[in-house]
């Protein structure tokens, strides 16, 4: 009898253990863990790194972190990292948040535009995905990749179309440039390739002579008529004389490193430079800046017209006057110089 009472004792605390054991592992598993108030929290998994290195990201965001590191040692996610951003919603339970960051990678939204070289862009890139700006340009400027697509260091910039894309976080800098090749031959389809061909351009003339367009105005509605006059005077075989290109070229000389040109003037014309479109005939060898969509759409879709010239205009700040002879553009030109220096803009 005594025996039995034992034993009986002893299931009684098996009983108990087992619960309370059922109860913890239950508890751990799949009670709400979350200790934010947003809706939503993120952490980003770099690529090499520990469980320790995500446990700090996820302390200040769970109510129990040693619930959490016990269930993530017996699914195994210690030892078993994936590197991506990933998101965890309030109210998720342990198991939750560990299958979330295993298998969830979230992509993101990569934006750019108006960047004036690689090394800008490389910069732009690396602040929203997870390789540096040293290994984004080491993959933009790789000389058997350019070689392989057809690109020079002049030309490589007119790869990447300003627009936004989907990546994921740890994207390397070989993924993201391969990627947007294919973006940039996708955006080059049949009808654009016919436009460029009946203009007799090649994609990398219509890219260099589109971040001219581009550089000469942001307004879209103008930017085909500024197209019309630079193509006007290519065929003519008249020197594109754009200002921006002087610019560009300026800003290659240690002279003007740091300093930002305001007014274009006679010194600058005299800068030998490939660049230099008062000096050299013909479309620069590559592009100045990264022009928008728009800009090459109005390359490809010129404004057809007899304007041979134009200068900004004086009253209509970021817009210009046509001409169609050199004395009226003097006219309009002399009026914009007057309103610079109205402005004691001198450089």
């Amino acid at each position: 009898m005594y025996i039995k009472k034992i034993l009986w004792a002893i299931a009684l605390i098996g009983l108990v253990v087992a619960a309370y054991f059922a109860f913890y592992v239950y508890s751990a598993m799949f009670n709400p863990n979350t200790a934010f108030n947003n809706e939503e929290a993120y952490i980003t998994v770099a690529s090499g790194s520990t469980y320790q290195d995500v446990r700090e990201q996820l302390e200040p965001l769970l109510i129990d972190i040693d619930k959490f590191d016990a269930l993530a040692e017996q699914k195994k996610y210690t030892t078993n990292l994936k590197a991506g951003r990933f998101v965890i919603k309030k109210g998720m339970s342990n198991n939750d948040i560990i299958n979330s960051i295993r298998s969830n990678n979230i992509p993101i939204r990569i934006s750019f535009n108006n960047q004036e070289s690689l090394e800008k862009l490389a910069g732009r890139v690396s602040k929203q995905i997870e390789a540096d700006s040293i290994a984004v340009l080491n993959a933009m400027t790789d000389s058997l990749f350019l070689e392989k697509s057809g690109f020079s260091e002049a030309t490589a910039l007119g790869m990447y179309i300003p627009n936004s894309y989907e990546f994921f976080w740890n994207t390397t800098g070989e993924e993201f440039r391969d990627r947007m090749l294919k973006e940039y031959n996708r955006f080059w389809n049949d009808r654009r390739n016919a436009k460029a061909k009946a203009l007799g351009y090649s994609r990398d003339q219509v890219m260099a002579l589109a971040s001219i367009v581009y550089e000469e105005s942001k307004q879209a509605s103008e930017q085909p008529r500024i197209a019309g006059v630079y193509i006007n005077r290519l065929r003519l075989g008249m020197p594109l004389q754009a200002d921006p290109t002087l610019k560009f070229a300026a800003y290659k000389l240690p002279k003007y490193k740091n300093t930002i040109i305001k007014r274009v003037l006679n010194v600058h014309k005299e800068i030998d430079s490939p660049y230099n479109t008062y000096k050299y005939a013909g479309l620069p060898p590559g592009l100045i800046a990264m022009p928008d969509i728009s800009a090459i759409d109005a390359v490809l879709n010129y404004e057809k017209h007899k304007y041979l010239y134009f200068a900004a205009d004086a009253h209509r700040l970021g817009y210009h006057k046509f001409a169609k002879t050199l004395a009226q553009h003097n006219v309009n030109a002399r009026e914009y110089q007057r309103y610079l220096s109205s402005q004691g803009i001198n450089r």
